[in-house]
């Protein structure tokens, strides 16, 4: 298993589609192609080599996914294509070809998930777990759901009369309600009303069991309990629908007070329109009417389920008392460096730069990190960048006891983090009353950058120790995504990460950064540079590649920059676990380039990239970068994003013959694209010897926080050149 012989592998076969160089056709479309990532996560929760709960996670996630995807994006070019824009995307659709397109895709996706949810609830009632509906319980189950009712549900719900005394409530994004047909018992009088489900009520009520598992889903309850709402009324027909509302901000450039801009862009967010009405299919042809004339929605925006509305929740049935039907557990290793310097970070750094890889190295070394740094007195400086974190985060806390001590502390918060900005206003208000100096970045770009600073005053010095990440400042996802951490006390990359901060605060552009790379001044530049370089490489004669790996690559000059790089002989290697924009293995356009998706137990979401350098690949003299963007317009131009060039030899090695290495000898959790857009998942011989990295990684420990353990004994899967 732990040779390089993978590398020696030809690429599959080209495709002769006869497209051309400069045909919109040579790229995919990127809305479908999120929609096909979605759908490899769905694959997930059919796989029957995942454990069964995990299934169920699996289908909440791509339920989860595609009403985002509708909020963000669907919410976009819908606004593009009433505003009559027909400028096409670079596979040359308007937005209503789009549109249709995503729709028909959309639906079938829809279907699909209705029919795994089907299947998992057999599973499930094999395994003891069961989620039942009215028909299927007993005396003694209505009288326990009495009490619930009684007791945790009737005192939150209010249910609205439709008439026009009662106009038709606001139902907010993601909102839930019941649509109750009645009629008054004493003279059969009509009454339409609305039952909106309060999301702070759990989803499915757990019933008394002697042995496993009893659920009930709580518009059930709410339909067993219509009498008590609705007191000498019976009830004729129902239905449930969800609502998905555009969720993008739309914000004043020049606002005068950027966080009081962004509460009331958040209120908006609330209100947006309606962009997908999910309804109970059957529903009675009155209530149908109302709800979408209410709601300002067409037949095209509206989808009938036969199932479960609501799929994103899920998520709560996936108990933890059976851990036998989850993932083993794993829990993430403390690098033995650390532990050689009884857990004190700024010795461990000292001895050399370290490189962890979350989850399988704890995340809490980033906190400690930052802990150590606020209760040590040598240290004078703090500055730390925040996009996403969690709500009662260490990192913040940190930063707030770090201010409160009396030192100089500045964070840069991101407002713009989709779906987190109200989050980031709540910790930027926290960290100013403790006296940190909060700044918000620059109003056109979103600060997408992973640094962390702390400068310690050792003898007579001033020591910088850096924090590099791909990830986010976020302790609950990193226990979930894979990401790099880099630790270094490298005084260039000290300087560039303060030159970086001074650009965030001052607006100042940073002059002579020595081995970093920002976006939006010269990260893509950079980039195509490289790519350029390995192509004259290639013309030349010598040894030519490129690994990557990153969520995304949509950005037409960086995919035009490799389909010029495969037709110099360039073998390109991608690693993209998300939308891709760019079509492989064609003839005459992109044969030397080979494409795959990893989608397994953690959410992917490094960034990498490595140049032959021409030496080849892999090879000591490699030139080795990790990066906080993925290759996107917005990241290359809109944000401001790092890339770090790796110059230590053992981090390069981890990075190259350990990461990179087993991302492209994956089999278990892989999924190859063609240049028709196809994915098709790789297989292997014998099931039983089927590699997976996440395995892989979680079973050897990362060569650069080895410490005195020794790396020698730590596998690779290639060993790099000389």
């Amino acid at each position: 298993m732990m040779t390089s012989d993978f590398l020696e592998c030809p690429f599959p076969a080209p495709l002769a589609l006869n497209i051309a160089a400069d045909s919109p056709d040579r790229f995919v479309n990127r809305e479908l192609s999120w929609l096909d990532f979605n759908g490899r996560v769905l694959e997930e929760a059919e796989n029957p080599r995942v454990p069964l709960l995990e299934r169920l996670r699996f289908l909440s996630i791509s339920a989860t996914n595609l009403d985002e995807f509708y909020t963000v994006r669907v919410a976009g070019l819908r606004e593009l294509a009433r505003a009559g824009n027909t400028t096409p995307a670079l596979d040359g659709r308007p937005p209503t070809e789009q549109l249709h397109l995503i729709d028909e895709q959309a639906r079938q996706l829809m279907a699909r998930q209705q029919s795994v949810f089907d299947t998992l609830l057999s599973a499930l009632a094999h395994e003891d777990i069961h989620l039942l509906n009215q028909t299927q319980l007993s005396k003694s189950d209505i009288k326990f759901l009495e009490a619930v009712f009684i007791e945790q549900v009737f005192p939150v719900l209010s249910p609205l009369a439709i008439d026009p005394a009662h106009p038709f409530p606001f139902l907010p994004n993601q909102g839930f309600a019941l649509a109750l047909e009645l009629e008054r018992v004493k003279d059969k009088r009509p009454l339409r009303a609305l039952l909106p489900i309060p999301p702070q009520i759990a989803r499915f009520i757990a019933l008394p069991t002697q042995s496993g598992h009893r659920f009930l889903p709580l518009e059930d309850l709410l339909l067993l309990n219509v009498g008590r709402l609705f007191p000498g009324y019976k009830l004729k027909g129902h239905c449930s629908f969800r609502v998905l509302r555009d969720s993008d901000l739309e914000l004043e450039e020049e606002a005068e007070d950027l966080v009081r801009e962004f509460e009331t862009a958040l209120k908006r967010r609330r209100r947006g329109e309606v962009v997908r009405l999910k309804l109970s299919a059957g529903a009675p042809k009155s209530l149908r009417n109302v709800i979408m004339s209410e709601l300002r929605v067409t037949d095209a925006e509206t989808i009938e389920i036969k199932g479960l509305i609501g799929l994103t929740d899920l998520n709560a049935l996936v108990v933890e008392t059976r851990p036998d039907l989850l993932w083993p557990v794993f829990s993430s290793r403390v690098p033995e460096r650390v532990q050689d310097h009884d857990g004190d970070m700024f010795s461990a750094i000292q001895q050399k730069d370290m490189l962890l890889h979350h989850p399988y190295e704890t995340f809490d070394m980033v906190v400690r990190f930052l802990n150590q740094a606020a209760r040590d007195p040598n240290v004078v400086a703090i500055k730390q960048t925040l996009y996403r974190t969690s709500r009662n985060s260490p990192i913040v806390a940190a930063l707030c006891e770090a201010a409160e001590a009396g030192k100089s502390v500045t964070a840069l918060v991101e407002l713009k983090a989709r779906f987190d900005e109200a989050a980031n206003i709540r910790q930027s208000r926290r960290l100013e009353r403790a006296g940190a100096h909060v700044v918000y970045g620059f109003v056109n770009y979103k600060t997408h950058a992973k640094i962390s600073t702390v400068v310690r005053r050792e003898g007579q010095k001033l020591v910088t120790y850096t924090h590099f990440g791909t990830g986010n400042y976020h302790p609950i996802t990193a226990r979930v995504y894979t990401d790099l951490s880099l630790f270094t006390s490298n005084a260039g990359l000290g300087r560039d990460a303060t030159k970086v901060f001074n650009y965030l605060s001052g607006y100042a552009q940073p002059d002579g950064l020595e081995n970093l790379a920002i976006s939006p001044l010269d990260l893509k530049e950079l980039l195509l540079s490289h790519i350029a370089a390995e192509a004259a490489h290639a013309r030349a004669g010598k040894p030519a590649a490129i690994w990557a790996k990153m969520n995304a690559l949509i950005e037409k000059d960086v995919i035009d920059a490799l389909y010029a790089a495969s037709q110099d002989g360039v073998k390109i290697s991608l690693v993209i676990r998300g939308v891709c924009g760019l079509r492989p293995g064609i003839v005459g356009l992109s044969e030397n380039i080979r494409v795959k998706s990893v989608v397994g137990r953690f959410l992917e979401h490094s960034r990498i990239v490595c140049f032959g350098n021409g030496h080849g690949l892999p090879h000591k003299k490699a030139r080795v970068f990790m990066s906080s963007a993925d290759w996107m317009g917005r990241n290359l131009k809109r944000r401001v994003e790092t890339l770090i060039e790796i110059t230590n030899a053992t981090v390069k090695a981890q990075i190259v013959g350990q990461i990179m290495a087993a991302n492209l000898h994956d089999v278990a959790q892989s999924w190859v694209m063609d240049g028709t857009g196809t994915y098709t998942r790789e297989t292997a011989p014998e099931d039983r010897f089927t590699f997976n990295c996440h395995r892989f990684f979680m079973e050897n420990p990362s060569l650069s926080g080895r410490g005195s353990a020794g790396a020698a004994d730590v596998p690779q899967l290639t060993h790099t050149a000389e």
